[in-house]
């Protein structure tokens, strides 16, 4: 796999690394999505203490402190050794027993079914051959897979073709694509996964609700708009949980 591509050129910088976690889940809206990632975690995995997880795309390591925190054995793989610095320094400041691993999902160094479970978060959406990845989570989990990916039926899907647009002009950006359920559907079952559960966050753009920076307002626009009924139709980005076909 090329080096040169967005998703591994931008994450090897130290700055990022250094300000990704603060950049992402930082302020009252980054505290948000953090508790509710936290939250559709728990409820897909359930218990956590004793089960075997494998984190691909751990970044600065945040879900994977989170499961190791649970009890769960975690390994955590990047393809950022500058990310996986950050992780390291980070799990050792609350006494968390987690090998970060350099490695690419698209080329998971492990056996087939290693892990009990696969998660991978923030990665498809940037990824530049994504069904390889999927194919490589179902490979080396036992039984789940977890993972998320910005919906095509969401206003996500504009801003994504504004940011194609803008790296093809030459700018510097993180380029993202956006996908259809039925078409994540189609991969897992490529792999013998069938989705169980699907979760979706916002209706209006993260970057929206991080402009107005008011926790209040974003539950209260998102409830009326999920009871509205417009979440479970363009709510984005989307968690998901597969589980491997009993027959295969």
């Amino acid at each position: 796999m090329s080096r040169d591509h967005y998703s591994y050129t931008a994450y090897a910088d130290p700055e990022m690394a250094r300000t990704f976690e603060d950049r992402r889940f930082g302020g009252p809206i980054g505290e948000l999505i953090a508790a509710t990632q936290a939250h559709v975690l728990a409820k897909f995995i359930g218990t956590l203490d004793g089960r075997s997880i494998l984190d691909v795309g751990t970044g600065t390591g945040r879900a994977a402190r989170l499961f190791a925190r649970g009890g769960a054995r975690v390994t955590a793989v990047d393809a950022s050794g500058e990310m996986l610095a950050v992780a390291r320094q980070r799990a050792a400041a609350e006494d968390l027993d987690i090998p970060f691993l350099v490695g690419d999902a698209h080329a998971l160094v492990f056996p087939d079914r290693s892990f009990e479970v696969a998660v991978s978060l923030r990665v498809l959406m940037h990824a530049p051959r994504w069904r390889l990845c999927i194919a490589e989570l179902c490979r080396v989990a036992e039984r789940f897979v977890v993972f998320d990916y910005p919906s095509a039926h969401s206003i996500a899907a504009l801003e994504s073709i504004v940011r194609r647009g803008a790296h093809g002009a030459g700018i510097r950006t993180e380029a993202y694509r956006v996908f259809r359920d039925r078409t994540i559907a189609g991969a897992l079952e490529q792999s013998s996964f069938r989705v169980l559960s699907m979760e979706r966050q916002f209706v209006l753009p993260i970057a929206f609700h991080k402009a107005v920076g008011s926790r209040r307002f974003t539950q209260w626009s998102e409830r009326l708009l999920d009871q509205a009924g417009l979440l479970k139709v363009f709510g984005s980005p989307v968690t998901l949980i597969a589980e491997r076909c009993a027959s295969s």
